[in-house]
């Protein structure tokens, strides 16, 4: 019942700059935790960012200080912006909702936009 879709992906030259969107659809809570995760050709998805409905913030080490995710409630949107962008950056990008329960907790995916950095 949840959709979440991705959109700013794209190519960029190393240092410069892309903000990603992630429009979620259906039953959405205020308290569902949102975040992001990218993965790279033969590597496992990894956590890049997530966010609480407090506003709450947890980055990855390699995101720290170059990446900022943020929250819109109203318009059920989380963004990421992503500054000073890597080569090592190159992966493709997720919006995670994760849902907890009654004694579970529940994990929705969008489908992924890809980002690659490259002279």
């Amino acid at each position: 019942q949840v959709q979440l879709v991705e959109s700013g992906g794209g190519l960029v030259q190393p240092g410069g700059s892309l903000r990603l969107s992630c429009a979620a659809s259906g039953i959405i809570f205020s308290a569902d935790v949102m975040g992001w995760y990218r993965q790279a050709l033969g590597k496992a998805r990894e956590l890049v960012a997530i966010i609480t409905s407090g506003g709450s913030t947890n980055y990855a080490d390699s995101a720290k200080g170059r990446f900022t995710i943020s929250r819109d409630n109203a318009k059920r949107t989380v963004l990421l912006q992503m500054d000073s962008l890597k080569p090592e950056d190159t992966a493709v990008y997720y919006c995670n909702l994760r849902r907890a329960g009654w004694g579970s907790r529940k994990d929705y995916w969008g489908q992924g936009t890809q980002v690659t950095v490259s002279s």
